[in-house]
């Protein structure tokens, strides 16, 4: 095989990040580099794997039937590393994780408790909190976290997009009815959560080439994520949820999707720390995380239908 893992490893940042200097961050290269190595594959290979614009980029055809087996590639490189270093050495040590307060009870517990059984010698401190965590003044080694990152000197790893839907319980269902459009929102009760004391009130709903963006006056609102979803389960109203987060609540009847036919907004979740020369058990459990990548990626809506 004539292709560089390094290179293959630029192509996975730019289809995950959408653009070339936000790859180019998150591995530590200059953007001249990454588009060299992303020239450098398409010549090893034949084919266009990106086409790029002033401000982003997007996958060709053939870019999207490459991605798949260069993230398997990747991922079994990682783990093969993450194997060797079971053998060499006994991980050892204390990492700091925070992450958003649903994501680490629903998901993140489960995957820790998983590479705590592989890493007995590795201890754990968890932060569950939907605030942004400040690195610099907070001791974190390690946060999981939505949306855009804003900082620039922090290093930040696409881990997935994932999909939020409109959902509530079919007790509230039968009480109130199913809304038939977005708009119809507007006459539910609705449960929102709160950032920076402000509710996140605009829900955005896609429907092939059909957008609609729908403002709705929350009956319940809070700075929890978590209890969002349990006040759902309790039929209090209609929210608008990350698939991830409920999709066990579905499975098990207690809630049920809302406008089946329009997709939510999707929202990218990161990996993100600060140091590049990284200790050898905070290194163990990143290559373990994106090895979750493939549970994430089949955790939708579609999918899980």
């Amino acid at each position: 095989m004539s292709e560089s893992v390094s290179d293959i490893a630029v192509f996975m940042a730019c289809a995950d990040g959408g653009r070339l200097s936000l790859a180019a961050r998150t591995l530590g290269i200059t953007p001249a580099v990454a588009s060299a190595a992303l020239k450098r594959l398409e010549a090893q290979l034949g084919v266009r794997l990106i086409l790029r614009t002033t401000r982003s980029l997007r996958l060709s055809a053939e870019g999207e039937r490459y991605l798949p087996h260069a993230r398997a590639a990747l991922d079994a490189l990682r783990a093969g590393r993450l194997a060797l270093s079971r053998d060499a050495e006994a991980l050892n040590g204390l990492v700091r994780v925070t992450a958003p307060a649903d994501f680490g009870r629903n998901r993140l517990a489960g995957w820790l408790a998983d590479f705590a059984a592989r890493h007995p010698g590795v201890r754990f401190q968890i932060t569950l909190d939907d605030a942004i965590a400040d690195f610099f003044a907070a001791p974190v080694d390690l946060a999981l976290r939505y949306g855009a990152l804003g900082d620039s000197s922090l290093i930040a790893v696409p881990l997935a997009q994932l999909e939020r839907v409109a959902c509530a319980a079919p007790d509230y269902i039968e009480r109130h009815g199913a809304p038939q459009h977005p708009q119809e929102l507007a006459g539910h009760d609705t449960l929102c959560y709160m950032r920076h004391y402000r509710p996140v009130d605009r829900w955005s709903f896609l429907r092939g080439e059909q957008t609609c963006e729908v403002g709705v006056t929350p009956r319940w609102t809070f700075n929890d994520a978590e209890m969002v979803r349990r006040w759902a389960v309790r039929g209090r109203g209609i929210a608008y949820r990350i698939w991830a987060d409920i999709v066990e609540d579905v499975a098990a009847g207690r809630l049920q999707r809302v406008l089946p036919e329009w997709r939510g907004e999707a929202t990218p979740l990161s990996l993100v720390y600060t140091e590049r020369r990284l200790s050898p058990a905070l290194r163990a459990l990143i290559d373990f995380l994106l090895e979750r990548r493939v549970e994430l990626a089949n955790c939708s809506p579609d999918r899980s239908a």
